[in-house]
C-alpha cells in the first residue's frame, strides 16, 4: 500500500529489524509490504475484532527540510481523513498516530493485490472488466470530491483489486482538501508524472478533473499494456502530455470498442474545458456503454450496471451506496418467466424480494390481493414477524421479472445501518398498505 513519489526519498526501513510485538494498541501480525519510506505491516484490533493495514513512517523520514517536508505534508494529509472517507471502494482510514519514534496510520485492511500488474501485455483484463473497475473508481472519486478531496495521484498501484473486480482507492497522502488553504495543499512534485494531467505538469491549481485525466490514463493501460506517451525522461513525457493529442486504445488492441475510444480520448483532453466537466458525465457515458456492452467481464455480470439500476428504484432511494453495494453483497439476483411461482402459502418464510424491473401478482385463495411493481417489496414479512412464520399469500410473476432475492440469514449478519435503511423501508411500505387497507375497508 506504500505511495509512490516522484520527489527524493529517505533510505527503505530495514526487514531484518526485530519486529515488535504491538504498534499503539495494535497487535503485529505479519508485514505486508514495504515503501522508500514506510512499512505496512498486517495488525489485529483486538477491541474491534477485525484486521487492520497499519503503515508505519520514522519520525526520521518527516524531519529536516526538502524531502521531510513532504513526508510529514503527507502524512499530515493521509492522517486527517480518519473517518472522513467512508465508502465501498475507498480504504477506510480509522485511526492515526505521531510519537517519539514514528507516526503511523490504521487502515482497512485489503486482501489483494493492486491492478499494478494488469498494466502488462500479458497481464490484461477482459475490457469488460476495465469498464466495471473504471465505472466503481470514478464512483468512488466523484464521491471523495464531493466531501472536498482531491486524490492527486491516481494509478495502477494505488488501486487494490479483489476477486470479482472488487476495487478499493488508497494511498491519500498526495490528496488537497478543499478545506484546507489551498496554498498549503500544492505542493510541488506530488503525484506520478505518466499519469499526471496537464495542469500538474505546469504546477497550476487542480480541481476534480486532475482525477478525471489520470483515470484516464489507468484506463488506457489497463487496455493495452503501455502508456498513452512514452518517452525517455520526465521533461520528454511532460512534452508529450502538454503538446501531443494521445492515440486511441484501439489502436493497440483491436476489440476496444469506438464507444469507450470515446470516452478515454475525452478523459485526456488537454483542455481542461474539453475533458469531462463532471464524474457524473464520466459516470454517465461508462454506464451507458455498459448497458449496451457486449464484452462482459471474467465473472459474466457487470456488478456496477446492477448497482445502477437499482440506485434507480424507489426502494433504494435513501440508501447509501455503502449500503446498497452491501445489500448487493448478500443478495441473488434472479430472471424469471411468466407464471412462474416466487413464494406459496403456506411455505416458509426464508426470504424476501425486491422487484427491479417486470410485475408479479399477489393472491390468496385464487383471489387477487395486489400487484407488486418495480421498485416494491415482496415477503418483508420475513424480516419483520415472528421466527418461523408461513407465507400467507402465493405470490406468481404475471409480466417476467428480475428481482433482487434476499436470504433472511443473510440479511441478519448485515451491518446495522444497512438493516436500519431497510427497516426505514419497511416501516414506509407497512403504513403505506394499512392506509390502502382501511381504504378498502370504509368502501365495503
Amino acid at each position: 500500500m506504500a505511495s509512490e513519489h516522484s520527489g527524493p526519498t529517505q533510505p527503505a526501513l530495514a526487514v531484518s529489524e526485530p519486529l515488535p510485538k504491538r504498534i499503539g494498541k495494535y497487535e503485529l501480525v505479519r508485514v505486508l509490504g514495504e515503501g522508500a519510506t514506510s512499512m505496512v505491516y498486517l495488525c489485529r484490533d483486538t477491541f474491534a475484532q477485525r484486521d487492520v493495514a497499519v503503515k508505519v513512517i520514522p519520525q526520521s523520514a518527516m524531519q529536516g527540510m526538502g524531502s521531510g517536508k513532504l513526508m510529514n505534508r503527507l502524512f499530515t494529509n493521509e492522517a486527517s481523513l480518519a473517518g472522513l472517507l467512508m465508502h465501498p471502494h475507498i480504504v477506510q482510514i480509522y485511526d492515526a498516530s505521531v510519537d517519539d519514534d514514528h507516526g503511523y496510520i490504521v487502515m482497512e485492511y485489503v486482501d489483494g493485490g493492486t491492478l499494478a500488474p494488469h498494466t502488462k501485455p500479458d497481464r490484461l483484463l477482459m475490457v469488460g472488466d476495465v469498464i466495471e473497475i473504471a465505472c466503481k473508481c470514478a464512483q468512488a472519486l466523484e464521491y471523495a470530491s464531493g466531501m472536498g478531496v482531491i486524490h492527486r495521484d491516481i494509478k495502477p498501484a494505488n488501486i487494490m483489486l479483489k476477486a470479482y473486480n472488487e476495487v478499493k482507492i488508497t494511498d491519500f497522502g498526495s490528496a488537497a482538501l478543499a478545506k484546507v488553504d489551498i496554498d498549503a495543499t500544492l505542493i510541488d512534485g506530488i503525484g506520478t508524472p505518466a499519469y499526471m494531467s496537464p495542469e500538474q505538469h505546469l504546477n497550476r491549481p487542480l480541481n476534480h478533473q486532475t482525477d478525471i485525466y489520470s483515470l484516464g490514463v489507468v484506463i488506457f493501460m489497463l487496455l493495452t499494456g503501455r502508456g498513452p506517451f512514452k518517452a525517455d525522461n520526465i521533461a520528454g513525457l511532460s512534452y508529450q502530455v502538454l503538446n501531443i493529442d494521445p492515440p486511441l486504445p484501439s489502436e493497440f488492441r483491436r476489440e476496444v470498442p469506438a464507444a469507450l475510444d470515446k470516452i478515454v480520448a475525452r478523459a485526456l483532453r488537454r483542455d481542461p474545458d474539453q475533458r469531462y466537466l463532471t464524474w457524473a458525465q464520466f459516470i454517465g457515458d461508462l454506464t451507458t456503454l455498459m448497458e449496451g456492452a457486449t464484452a462482459l467481464p471474467a465473472h459474466g455480470v457487470f456488478e456496477t450496471e446492477r448497482f445502477n439500476r437499482l440506485r434507480k428504484l424507489a426502494f433504494f432511494s435513501g440508501f447509501t451506496d455503502a449500503d446498497l453495494w452491501e445489500a448487493m453483497r448478500f443478495s441473488e439476483w434472479e430472471s424469471l418467466p411468466r407464471d412462474t411461482v416466487i413464494m406459496r402459502e403456506g411455505d416458509p418464510g426464508d426470504y424476501f424480494c425486491i422487484l427491479v424491473s417486470g410485475e408479479v401478482r399477489v393472491t390468496r385463495k385464487r383471489r387477487q390481493l395486489s400487484v407488486i411493481r418495480p421498485g416494491e417489496c415482496l415477503g418483508e414479512m420475513a424480516c419483520l414477524g415472528s421466527p418461523g412464520n408461513l407465507r400467507t399469500a402465493d405470490v406468481t410473476v404475471s409480466l417476467a421479472a428480475q428481482l433482487l432475492k434476499i436470504p433472511v440469514v443473510a440479511y441478519q449478519k448485515a451491518t446495522d445501518a444497512c438493516r436500519i435503511s431497510f427497516e426505514r423501508v419497511f416501516l414506509r411500505v407497512l403504513v403505506e398498505r394499512l392506509i390502502q387497507a382501511n381504504t378498502k375497508l370504509a368502501m365495503i
